[in-house]
């Protein structure tokens, strides 16, 4: 590994973000009521562009007219900030209520928000130059659009937050979250105001307090039951699919709930969430595993929002039909068996286990989806019906591009073509084989790549999908980032041991493949690079990566690796910070496209991340933006956001965070960890960064020894499932 000497001017150093970790908030964190943030994958911060000024370009008349009504909006915010009062230092929004339009006006201009309920303490300050801040929102799907939503309602909505101190910009959300009659529900229940996301729950009790006025109290029934959803929907952004009654209990009394086993108890007769309770099969150390005779096993006691029960439960079901059905016949053992001897060892292996059972495990880095492609040749060769899904469109060409797919067609219309599709395509119908008189997908064979990024609700959906008699192979690299959405699916699998399990023996190749292969068993180890596959360059500060990153991805790079910069990636652990991605495309932006960001942040050319839904991230390019709104070309594809959306779901994309990354490989990959990043980094974090490189690998370096640290003591957050415990009523352990 090399070490790059040249030195750089230092720049201003900025204070840590308040987002800097990667992700969804820590699994322990949401249990003690803390964890807040959404889902990185899902993050759809609005990363707006630099005021860089380079000549304007002429405008057409559609981009005068977008021109024209943005001045308009940005008029009459000020008319309604004017009428708030005079500013008080200090004053800040809180949290993700800054998701709204307002709200994010309000900070960037320092005027005082609505109502004092949605105020905290000042920040520490920050010294980030080169960006404005601008505060993260969540992803909305169509339907919960403000066009979604009848004016009138809104407008009834808009007066109840008004008279509450709540800003009225939230009315579109409250009536997505609520339905019709929103206005009569918040009047009886104020707290239902934690519904919409990025509300928290100090702002619902100020909102409430208005309200209600003396009737107001922390022990209000509503109150505790608010909160109990909310602490779990909380959870499920971190990851948990459920939580532990204690650890529920015990956030609930941090929230000033004088009895959190009355609130806990109230949500669950109101059907607002649902209790479980699982036979834990660990023994006591110092036992016999196992309970004796008549012995009452030990239970713990879970609490779930009911969609991510059900979800788990139908994943768990679709799985045992699966395993249990007896695969179709395609030809006889003697052909399976040649097709197996004609392979690779692994992907021979493969090919035998797929033969004989309906769901196979894979496991294997980025080489081994050549296993993969050898199995869909060979079902391809006794006339099975098959296909592949990736978690990305990049993922997906770099799958059809193996040796073993070159020749096979995409489509099925002869019945036996073996395609290749998106996990989101597949579902939609806007890819891969259609689905039959049944509803089933028409194929006999799913490989699904990637499969560490699967939610359970997406693998409960993909499950049941499935025809009888199908064969499912999930294949993936269990050392990855686990998936955006609640759930662990692959690997409660794989811990569960209820079906064959096939690793592969290919390693990834070159020096960047050793550093992975180390990462992955927790060692950090020096390789050697005469390519310069990997740099290591060491940065003082926040200010001095954000400049080493630019001098890297704009000159280095393409100079000394041939590697241009429209191929490179840079990686980071967060979205805020002095080194976070909007600080990074900020100041790439104005070095590789510098303009004026005169449609909503963004000029044609711009390289952005689109988010479609929560959890998932689309590469493309600005091309152009009118009426209809922003105009983007993602994995070749046009596709157009409204102008209203473009906040929501497009952010620039030169810096990404990894879980924005996985599923995706670049020929150059900047890795960034600066300072203020060194407590959220994890050993797969670091492993999915690095392992994004397919050519170079640059890790601008900050933390120390916090990087070893991490690769050696700092593994996967636990997240809290009941998938194993579902399978292991279901289905007998495979051994």
């Amino acid at each position: 590994m090399s070490t790059e000497p040249e030195t750089t001017e230092e720049a201003e150093p900025g204070a840590p973000g308040a987002d800097t970790a990667d992700g969804a908030a820590e699994g322990a964190e949401a249990a003690a009521g803390d964890a807040t943030a959404p889902s990185e994958g899902g993050d759809a911060d609005d990363s707006g562009g630099t005021e860089a000024s380079e000549g304007a370009a002429q405008v057409s008349e559609a981009e005068a007219e977008l021109a024209a009504q943005r001045l308009e909006r940005e008029r009459i915010e000020r008319r309604k900030a004017e009428k708030q009062g005079p500013i008080e230092a200090g004053a800040k929004l809180s949290g993700k209520a800054a998701d709204l339009l307002a709200a994010v006006r309000a900070v960037e201009s320092g005027e005082k928000p609505v109502a004092t309920a949605f105020r905290e303490p000042e920040p520490t300050p920050r010294r980030v130059a080169q960006e404005p801040v601008r505060r993260p929102q969540p992803t909305v799907s169509p339907a919960a659009a403000p066009s979604a939503a009848a004016p009138e309602t809104v407008e009834a909505v808009r007066a109840v937050l008004t008279e509450g101190g709540a800003p009225d910009a939230l009315a579109a959300q409250v009536v997505a979250a609520l339905g019709e009659g929103a206005d009569e529900q918040l009047r009886v229940d104020p707290w239902q105001l934690l519904r919409v996301a990025g509300v928290r729950p100090e702002q619902a009790d100020g909102f409430a307090r208005a309200l209600l006025g003396a009737e107001c109290g922390p022990n209000d029934e509503r109150r505790g039951r608010a909160l109990t959803v909310w602490l779990l929907e909380q959870a499920a952004l971190a990851g948990h699919t459920a939580l532990d009654a204690p650890a529920l209990i015990a956030a609930l009394a941090q929230r000033s709930v004088p009895d959190p086993d009355a609130a806990v108890q109230s949500t669950l007769t109101e059907g607002e969430a649902l209790v479980f309770q699982d036979a834990l099969d660990m023994a006591a150390p110092g036992q016999e595993e196992g309970a004796e005779e008549g012995e009452e096993r030990p239970v713990r006691v879970l609490v779930g929002l009911e969609r991510y029960a059900l979800a788990e439960e139908s994943l768990a079901d679709g799985l045992a039909r699966v395993m249990n059905s007896v695969p179709k016949e395609d030809g006889s053992a003697a052909d399976w068996e040649q097709a197996a001897a004609s392979a690779a060892r692994s992907a021979a292996e493969l090919i035998r286990a797929v033969a004989g059972h309906g769901l196979v495990l894979h496991t294997g880095g980025d080489a081994s989806q050549a296993e993969a492609a050898a199995l869909l040749g060979a079902a391809r060769g006794l006339g099975l019906r098959g296909w592949a899904a990736t978690h990305t469109p990049g993922g997906r060409d770099r799958f059809t591009a193996q040796p073993a797919l070159r020749d096979l067609p995409d489509g099925a219309e002869d019945g036996v073509g073996t395609g290749v599709a998106t996990v989101a395509g597949l579902l939609s119908g806007a890819e891969g084989p259609g689905r039959d008189a049944d509803g089933a997908f028409d194929l006999d064979l799913l490989v699904v790549l990637d499969a560490p990024q699967l939610d359970v609700e997406t693998a409960a959906v993909l499950a049941e999908s499935l025809p009888d008699g199908a064969r499912l192979v999930l294949s993936g690299d269990p050392g990855v980032l686990w998936s955006a959405g609640p759930g662990r699916v692959f690997a409660d699998l794989l811990a569960a041991r209820a079906c064959p399990q096939v690793a592969s023996r290919t390693p990834d190749p070159g020096p960047i493949g050793e550093l992975v292969s180390g990462v992955g068993i927790g060692e950090l180890n020096q390789v050697e690079a005469p390519g310069k596959e990997v740099v290591i360059v060491p940065v003082r500060d926040a200010g001095e990566a954000v400049h080493r990153t630019v001098q890297l991805v704009a000159d280095s790079v393409p100079r000394a690796i041939g590697i241009a910069a429209e191929q490179t990636q840079v990686i980071t652990p967060g979205h805020g910070g002095a080194a976070g991605t909007r600080a990074l495309n900020a100041a790439l932006k104005e070095r590789l496209n510098p303009g004026p960001g005169r449609f909503g942040g963004f000029d044609p050319g711009d390289r952005i991340a689109y988010s479609p839904a929560p959890g998932r991230s689309v590469p493309g390019h600005v091309v152009k933006a009118d009426a209809e709104g922003l105009h983007l070309e993602c994995a070749g594809l046009p596709v157009v956001v409204p102008k209203e959306r473009v906040e929501q779901s497009v952010r620039h994309g030169w810096a990404l965070t990894a879980h924005q990354a996985v599923g995706s490989r670049w020929p150059a990959v900047v890795v960034v960890l600066p300072g203020d990043a060194a407590q959220s980094l994890t050993r797969p974090w670091v492993y999915t960064a690095f392992g994004r490189a397919e050519r170079h690998l640059s890790v601008v370096h900050g933390v120390e020894g916090a990087l070893q640290r991490a690769v050696a003591e700092a593994p996967q957050k636990p997240r809290t499932t009941r998938l194993p415990t579902l399978l292991k009523a279901q289905v007998p352990a495979a051994g």
